[in-house]
């Protein structure tokens, strides 16, 4: 492979916003040029990115975008169109509280500063690079802190796509399995499938593949056999949102892993940065699930694989309840359970070094 292919989902170059367009992978890879935070919104929606910490450096520097191109003197009119196109953005997607994040985390740093226009823009867009070198960082923060939940002869399940193309580089839920690999290489890695949009199919399994990473790509339904059969004794994914409860919202065929592994005593692993958590949200039954076209389920590769009249239900998410899950790594640590309580004393021990968290 050509090493850069993997060096960064994302990245900002001469005020634009270069992408890897996720929508043509594994056929062909392909980088998308994206002048305008317009052009972010419809890579947002139409899946060019994807993935919750990756929607969340792309929606901010879509406020990088936006602020380069309002041409005027007037500060207040300045802040004011700003305001519209970070609720613009916001809006793109509603499942992923790592969006809200990133853009908050903009906002904060302009909203009450006395400085020109120019300096303003200026302290977004460097605001918006340091945002994807820490997302870098945690992510290899996530990884470790991972690895003394696996051993060696480990078979380990994966769902979705929580790897570089779901982030800046490296991975959440993938990347503690590059971290476990690379310290205990007997592992086996099976791939779930993932439909409707086969993220783990062409994403998962092409991301591993191009870092030589043996894997097994398997069907979605395949799973609960396998756990059955023993040949899969770990299971870990990323998350979209997590409850103050610590509830998850994922990728949807989540919650039914959850439901197998605890049915064959299996580990049920969660991987995510803190900027997922959702205080604000008491459990998982409050978190927004974004609906999807039909056609994603109706058609493949647009070829109609049902009958046109057909009715469709295609949720991009589910719910897995807290009790399901065995330990939620984070770059800060893992936190177990009780989750309310950890999750609690975590948000507290934040606040008094003055991190944030999202507010939606």
């Amino acid at each position: 492979m050509v090493e850069s292919m993997l060096k960064r989902t994302i990245e900002w170059k001469e005020n634009k916003v270069i992408i890897i367009d996720q929508r043509k992978l594994p056929d062909r890879f392909e980088l998308l040029t994206c002048t305008t935070y317009e052009e972010i919104i419809d890579a947002i929606q139409n899946m060019a990115i994807r993935g919750a910490p990756a929607i969340g450096i792309a929606g901010a520097y879509g406020m990088a975008l936006a602020a380069i191109s309002i041409k005027t003197t007037d500060k207040s009119l300045f802040m004011n169109k700003l305001k519209e196109v970070k609720k613009e953005l916001a809006n793109s997607r509603p499942t992923a509280i790592n969006l809200f994040w990133a853009l908050d985390e903009v906002w904060r740093l302009i909203v009450d500063i006395d400085e020109s226009i120019n300096n303003i823009k200026e302290r977004i867009i460097s605001k918006v690079e340091s945002l994807a070198e820490q997302d870098i960082r945690t992510n290899y923060l996530i990884g470790e802190n991972g690895l003394n939940f696996f051993e060696d002869g480990d078979s380990i399940l994966t769902h979705c796509n929580a790897g570089s193309l779901a982030t800046v580089f490296y991975g959440t839920a993938l990347g503690v399995i590059r971290s476990v690999y690379e310290k205990k290489k007997n592992i086996k890695i099976f791939v779930d499938e993932t439909r409707p949009v086969l993220q783990g199919a062409r994403l998962t399994a092409w991301e591993l593949s191009e870092s030589k990473i043996p894997h097994t790509l398997i069907c979605d339904s395949m799973a609960g056999f396998l756990m059955y059969q023993r040949k899969i004794n770990k299971v870990i994914v990323g998350a979209d949102r997590i409850a103050a409860n610590g509830d998850i919202a994922n990728k949807i065929g989540t919650y039914s892993l959850s439901v197998l592994a605890k049915t064959h005593n299996i580990p049920f692993y969660v991987a995510a940065p803190i900027s997922t958590f959702d205080i604000k949200m008491k459990n998982g039954n409050s978190i927004p699930i974004e609906e999807r076209n039909p056609r994603e389920i109706t058609h493949f590769s647009g070829k109609m694989i049902a009958p046109n009249n057909s009715m469709v239900y295609n949720p991009a998410f589910d719910i897995t309840p807290h009790e399901n899950i065995s330990a939620i790594i984070t770059e800060k640590g893992a936190i177990k359970p009780p989750y309310g309580k950890s999750i609690s004393s975590l948000i507290q021990n934040m606040k008094r070094t003055g991190e944030k968290i999202a507010k939606p």
